[in-house]
């Protein structure tokens, strides 16, 4: 039996999603782009899946661009901005956002940008305080991540939108909700962009969208075709635009119950695992933040020793410190919230989704207990 508990790194598409790409494989494989009635058909498809996300986002279709999935949305929203800008200045980003937010700042870093770093308190939320102290008139743009992937924490983006509109108004502010959206209720958006990815909430791999609030400076992103109302060019994915439109159509439906259950998960997984000696939860009490993110360590044992000794009972997780060995102790995240020594060493990422059963939480901590005894009495020899 495999129980998958790996959830913020990929999903298992739903049935109905699964159904609905398949469909688009065999039977509705026409581009949209001509002009031939099965394409123009089509087309409608894909405009009827922009309305659902308008709803959700309440948001307008013409501020919808999909894409390719989180990575590129976070992508073209810097760059878009950045290349609309007539003369960009300093840009704020979080000392633990997701690579493909970070490590584009690094790049602007390279090229003379002035970037700042908002650090994180102990739980992984970011400090309003030194967030506040960083806000000016030279700033240009601010990126910020809605739920921390790696702990569950959850940012005040209400609060940072009022730091923003009263301390540096000018600045564009591009929200990362990759881990957020579908995992907190939806609510009407207080930023210029906000990014999703499909796959985080059991769409297809492959596909995702970027919010552009209307009036926001923004160049887009690849050139060529013009789809997307030329901001975002490239044959539209069908298969993974109508794939995604029905899971946001399952989670619509059902939210409050998947998110009670996710939530009722992450509880029993936590309750069992206090039993286990020398363990500590990493990011906020399991009550609060996100529900579906739990970061454990357990002391005496390294992390990546027991993912695959939980793999080989058929328990999927993800470690909080690398896999490679050339990387140890390299969990930017767990560092910058003053996590380090054993306990960076022995963390590991429960993750859930709807799929998931309290009964797996049980079977999940019974083995994980004798896991953990067994390893760290193989440390002590």
């Amino acid at each position: 039996m495999l129980i998958y508990l790996d959830n913020s790194a990929t999903t298992k598409p739903f049935k109905a999603v699964a159904e609905t790409v398949n469909n688009c494989l065999t039977e509705l494989y026409f581009n949209p782009a001509s002009a031939y009635p099965q394409a123009v058909s089509t087309e409608r498809k894909v405009e009827q899946v922009r309305l659902l996300f308008t709803q959700a986002l309440f948001a307008s279709p013409a501020e919808i661009i999909f894409t390719s999935g989180g990575t590129e949305s976070n992508n073209i929203a810097i760059a878009g901005a950045t290349e609309a800008m007539r003369n960009p200045q300093q840009f704020i980003t979080t000392s633990v956002e997701h690579p493909s937010v970070f490590e584009v700042f690094r790049r602007l870093e390279t090229k003379k940008v002035n970037v700042e770093y908002a650090g994180v308190d102990s739980y992984g939320a970011v400090q309003l305080d030194e967030f506040k102290a960083l806000l000016n008139e030279n700033t240009s743009f601010i990126s910020m991540m809605h739920v921390n992937n790696e702990v569950g924490a959850i940012n005040d983006i209400e609060q940072a939108h009022r730091l923003i509109k009263e301390y540096a108004p000018q600045a564009l502010f591009h929200v990362d909700g990759v881990q957020a959206f579908c995992k907190l209720p939806f609510a009407k958006l207080l930023c210029d962009m906000y990014s999703i990815s499909g796959h985080k909430f059991n769409a297809p791999k492959g596909v995702g969208l970027l919010y552009v609030r209307k009036g926001t400076p923004f160049a887009g992103g690849f050139l060529g075709g013009g789809q997307e109302r030329g901001l975002r060019s490239g044959t539209t994915n069908v298969p993974g635009i109508l794939g995604m439109g029905e899971a946001l159509n399952q989670y619509s439906k059902n939210q409050n119950e998947w998110l009670n259950g996710m939530r009722a998960c992450k509880l029993r997984l936590a309750a069992n695992i206090k039993s286990i000696k020398d363990t500590l939860v990493n990011g906020p009490d399991p009550q609060k933040g996100a529900p579906h993110i739990l970061n454990i360590s357990f002391l005496g044992v390294r992390g990546e020793v027991l993912l695959h000794a939980l793999a080989e009972k058929g328990i999927l997780v993800s470690t909080g410190s690398a896999c490679s060995a050339r990387k140890k102790n390299n969990n930017r995240v767990l560092h910058a919230m003053g996590i380090a020594g054993e306990r960076l060493d022995g963390a590991v990422r429960f993750s859930f989704c709807p799929f998931n059963t309290l009964k797996e939480m049980d079977g999940t901590a019974q083995i994980l207990s004798e896991l953990v005894t067994d390893l760290r009495k193989f440390k002590r020899k």
